[in-house]
Formats: structure tokens, sequence, C-alpha cells
């Protein structure tokens, strides 16, 4: 599953076919959907949450807010079941399944985009100007979130066949919030 953008989406897979797919735009309230969407998708395929063997989220880069929501959720789903649960970054699934090198590009607002090149080396992501992604290798731009989620499950369901890395999924902030503390002063405790 994934809440990196201005979306809620969720992917089952089972062996190498997807069972069901879900996406639902939306700015906010992913916190408070998430769960629900989850359920619906195992509940619709006749499943349980001890069902599953594994849990794999979306991690980064995106939106703040969005992407501790499914961290946290995977990290307590993955807890409460005993299940792995792994992270794979948006980069990483953009630039699945095409010829390396290639650089991954993510729109990060504001005239910035995440980029991270894959094969040849690499990169470890980070966030530039829009016009500073270069033409020197193909890009992978961004995936509609049906496919993103998809794909997301593809690389953790590969990484967990291989024996690969298996990971505490963690938030992959490139930027720092945009969030500021409150300007009202803190309330005063009195003894």
């Amino acid at each position: 599953f994934d809440t990196s953008a201005a979306h809620c989406a969720a992917a089952l897979l089972s062996g190498g076919r997807i069972v069901d797919t879900r996406v639902e735009e939306m700015g906010r309230g992913q916190a408070e959907r998430l769960m629900p969407l989850l359920e619906e998708v195992l509940a619709d395929a006749g499943l349980g949450w001890r069902d599953l063997d594994a849990v794999a989220v979306g991690v980064g880069p995106g939106n703040f807010t969005g992407i501790r929501i499914s961290v946290a959720a995977a990290r307590g789903l993955a807890l409460g079941l005993a299940r792995p649960a792994v992270g794979v970054s948006t980069l990483e699934a953009q630039a699945f399944g095409q010829a390396l090198p290639v650089r991954a590009v993510a729109d990060a607002r504001r005239g910035m985009v995440y980029v991270q090149t894959f094969g040849d080396g690499g990169d470890a992501p980070r966030i530039v100007d829009a016009g500073e992604v270069g033409t020197d290798l193909p890009v992978a731009g961004a995936l509609p979130p049906a496919e993103l989620v998809q794909t997301i499950g593809r690389i953790a369901q590969g990484r967990l066949a291989q024996g690969g890395t298996i990971n505490r999924p963690a938030p992959l902030y490139i930027r720092s919030a945009d969030a500021a503390p409150a300007s009202d002063q803190p309330p005063v405790i009195l003894p």
C-alpha cells in the first residue's frame, strides 16, 4: 500500500498475480481511510489479516504526513501479525523493469523534483531544480497510483522470494517537513 501522494492505494498479490488493486484519490484523510481500504481488499478476496505472508509499503519520497501514515501502518501490521514488512521507494518502483541505467524522477513541487539514478553505480535520492535533471540518461517518470502500488508489491515479493533485503520500513525523507511549530504560546502549567 502507499499514501505518499494525494491517494490511498493498495494492491493484493498472490503468487505473481495481482488479485485486486484499489486507488482512492484524496488530498486528506488517508489516515482514516487506509485500514478500512485494506480490510475491504482482503474481505473481497475472502482473506483475513493472518492470511498475509508479508506487508509491502511505499516509503516515499513524497508527502511527509502521507509517508508517515503508511510506514506506521506497515510497521504496526508487521509487528502485530509477526510478518515481514518491506519498504520500497517510489523512485525504485519507477525504475523497476526499465533498461539500466535510468534516472527516476518524481515531482517534489515548487519547481523541484526528486531524482535518483539506478544502474552504473547509481546514486542516492536527492532533490534538485526541475531543470537540472539532465538529458544524459533515459528518465523513468511518475507511475499512476495503481501501477505504483502494484510495482511496490512486485518488488517486495521478489525480495522475499530471493531472501533479499527485508527491512523495517522507514520513511524516505529528502526534504524537511513543510509544517511549522505553532505560533501560539504553550499553556502555563500550574503547580
